[in-house]
């Protein structure tokens, strides 16, 4: 998986409340058991005239130059519904590798960071300004995201700080998710095991040894 350290690059502005993971990609998108050729998914209802892959020239992400967007600025409950892992990978896919929002799914923002895309909590004030400023021509469409620095700087170059939890933080500047992050401790691990194995022997047995120790009890 990908490290995320930090990116610069256009953001394309969804100013939508409760986007479900239904629209992020809907279910007959997702029948194949490959997780691969989603990013052309994304949004399938929405950048497509129906029962067609003709582009709706109406939806943003099919607008230059966001459709080369790295990032997004939706609104609120972003990825809500079901916890259809496929929206995650539609997005990350797509190219998008930060989402903007004032709230988020939980279910959707945990498969974000474990599948390497940041998932920003900022204030619903900061989205709307955002939102604005990248709405506005007048204004390049590009925002920078430090995940170092924990920090945001707007098209218009204002700063904006963003909290993340430390966990989730150092899984995505390494680019590793849980097993990742537990097999960096398996000497922890081991030593444990050694330790307790002297402790508490008998857990460590195999069935029938077991049954001959108890055996002897008796």
């Amino acid at each position: 998986m990908e490290p995320f350290v930090r990116i610069k690059g256009v953001a394309a502005p969804l100013p939508i409340d409760n986007v479900d993971t239904d629209a992020i990609i809907p279910s007959r998108e997702t029948q194949s058991v490959a997780r691969t050729g989603y990013g052309e998914k994304l949004f399938a209802n929405w950048r497509y005239a129906p029962g067609t892959r003709d582009r709706n020239a109406d939806f943003v992400l099919n607008q230059a130059p966001f459709d080369s967007a790295c990032i997004l600025v939706a609104a609120r409950n972003f990825g809500c519904g079901s916890s259809r892992e496929a929206a995650v990978w539609a997005l990350s896919q797509f190219g998008i590798r930060c989402v903007i929002a004032e709230s988020f799914g939980t279910i959707f923002r945990n498969n974000c960071v474990r599948n390497g895309l940041l998932p920003i909590i900022m204030p619903l004030a900061t989205v709307e300004l955002l939102l604005d400023q990248l709405q506005d021509q007048a204004q390049d469409p590009i925002i920078s995201v430090d995940l170092d620095a924990q920090t945001i700087h707007g098209p218009d170059g204002a700063e904006y700080p963003f909290q993340i939890g430390a966990l989730e933080r150092e899984m995505l500047l390494n680019g590793a998710d849980e097993i990742d992050l537990t097999l960096q401790k398996r000497h922890l691990i081991e030593a444990f095991r050694q330790q307790d194995r002297a402790r508490r022997p008998w857990v460590y047995q195999d069935m029938p040894e077991l049954a001959r120790t108890m055996e002897k009890v008796r």
